[in-house]
């Protein structure tokens, strides 16, 4: 396949014009298609290895605020004066390419929370979170074919080596940084290119374990993203998910109830600062109206993430 990082030009924008009208496809269509999965598809999840790299390492910060809370009636009720919740993450990841179109990664977040209500005054708490592991193997790359979407599968193992929130602080708990649970994730990602376009459609499945006689419920994630690749390999995306999970089990018993539901918006972009250098920033917000969640915080933060690749 020619070089990922080659730039559209206005022979191009035509004949992406003529695929997307059903005629025959030119080589600088597929040199789009390769362009807009590498740069579209790095700036929707960052530790992804484009398909022309073979190792990645990356270092991303977040920040972010709790805004209010969805209620169980799917209720949006704003913070109370004098009650606020800072979070921030530090996630140090690495990818490295296994065969042709299979790839690892290892994921290692420090996570700090800032908690204060008006009668317990405020409370900070650090600590390493719980480590993921993660693969994918892409049977059909976006682009490669004109009937078929890219079609990859995903399989992750979250290990909770962070902190309980039953072994945390109180009485704010703040330096829970875990779910004390092992996490098994699995879930199929369809995406296609059209040009400087990339479209991504990703289901999500969540299994835990139980911790001390509790199990969370099965969790479910939707997640649409759409992405464009400019022509210096820079690229915008906007993303949309939805979370829905199950009523957690005590002892084997279901907790009425106890379900929840969140809705998260995204805007991110890359620059490309060399071959192997690349900055991505992004903001992400759960909207604080109603009907976009049930059972949880509402929360606005942004992203900022810096990688280092090797091809």
């Amino acid at each position: 396949m020619p070089s990922p990082r080659s730039s559209c030009s206005s022979g191009l924008a035509r004949a992406c014009l003529a695929l997307l009208a059903g005629l025959v496809v030119s080589t600088l269509a597929t040199r789009a298609s390769a362009q807009a999965c590498c740069a579209g598809g790095t700036v929707i999840t960052p530790g992804r290895l484009a398909i022309h790299e073979d190792a990645l390492v990356g270092l991303q910060e977040k920040a972010g605020s709790v805004l209010g809370t969805y209620s169980q009636a799917s209720q949006y009720l704003p913070q109370l004066s004098g009650y606020t919740e800072l979070d921030f993450e530090q996630d140090l990841f690495a990818a490295l390419r296994v065969l042709r179109r299979g790839q690892l990664a290892l994921l290692v977040p420090l996570v700090e929370t800032r908690r204060a209500t008006p009668a317990l005054g405020s409370q900070f708490g650090a600590g390493i979170g719980d480590i993921n592991l993660s693969g994918r193997y892409d049977f059909v790359l976006a682009g490669e074919s004109h009937m078929l979407p890219g079609i990859a599968l995903l399989a992750g193992l979250t290990v909770p080596t962070g902190r309980a929130p039953g072994n945390a602080t109180p009485p704010l708990l703040a330096d829970a940084t875990g779910i004390g649970a092992y996490q098994l994730n699995a879930a199929l990602a369809l995406e296609q290119t059209w040009g400087p376009w990339l479209v991504n459609a990703t289901g999500i499945v969540a299994k835990r374990t139980d911790y001390g006689g509790e199990t969370l419920g099965t969790q479910v994630t939707l997640l649409a993203a759409c992405a464009y690749t400019f022509e210096d390999d820079a690229a915008l995306g906007l993303s949309a998910s939805y979370a829905f999970e199950g009523d957690a089990t005590s002892n084997g018993a279901d907790v009425p109830d106890s379900f929840k539901r969140v809705t998260t918006v995204s805007l991110s972009g890359l620059w490309p600062v060399s071959d192997a250098w690349r900055l991505l920033g992004g903001l992400y917000i759960n909207p604080p109206a109603s009907s976009f969640g049930a059972n949880q915080p509402a929360a606005a933060g942004i992203t900022y993430t810096l990688i280092r690749s090797w091809s």
